[in-house]
């Protein structure tokens, strides 16, 4: 693991190894995609641009879940995945698509596309 990780990022997955290297995983696709801003508040890691695109949370700090980490993306359509636990319409030009990560290999080059796609859009 990196320790060049801001250390909110870190603070925010203390405790979890799987969502810290995960989370990592994603910050480096994002990062090697061009300018892209952290905000770290109480509940989730945002990437931003222009605006927010993907967001990184634990599931387990609200619900009772084993899963480290959720990878939440913000596009102005649907994508269909079997990969996303969920995918919501909270206005009318965005769609929320959560993908439930339980390790860092599960950021995989489709991950990378969708978060591309993301950033893209934002």
């Amino acid at each position: 693991m990196s320790t060049d990780l801001p250390p909110d990022v870190v603070s925010f997955f203390a405790g979890s190894r799987q969502g810290l290297a995960t989370c990592e995983a994603v910050l480096a696709i994002a990062s090697g995609l061009g300018d892209v801003h952290i905000r770290v508040s109480k509940s989730q890691i945002a990437l931003r641009r222009h605006r927010g695109f993907a967001y990184l949370w634990r599931p387990g700090q609200y619900v009772h879940s084993r899963v480290p980490a959720v990878l939440s993306l913000a596009l102005p359509f649907e994508l269909d995945s079997p990969r996303f636990k969920e995918n919501v319409h909270p206005a009318p030009s965005v769609w929320m698509h959560h993908v439930e990560l339980d390790d860092h290999t599960m950021v995989d080059a489709e991950v990378r596309q969708w978060i591309t796609q993301a950033l893209e859009a934002a």
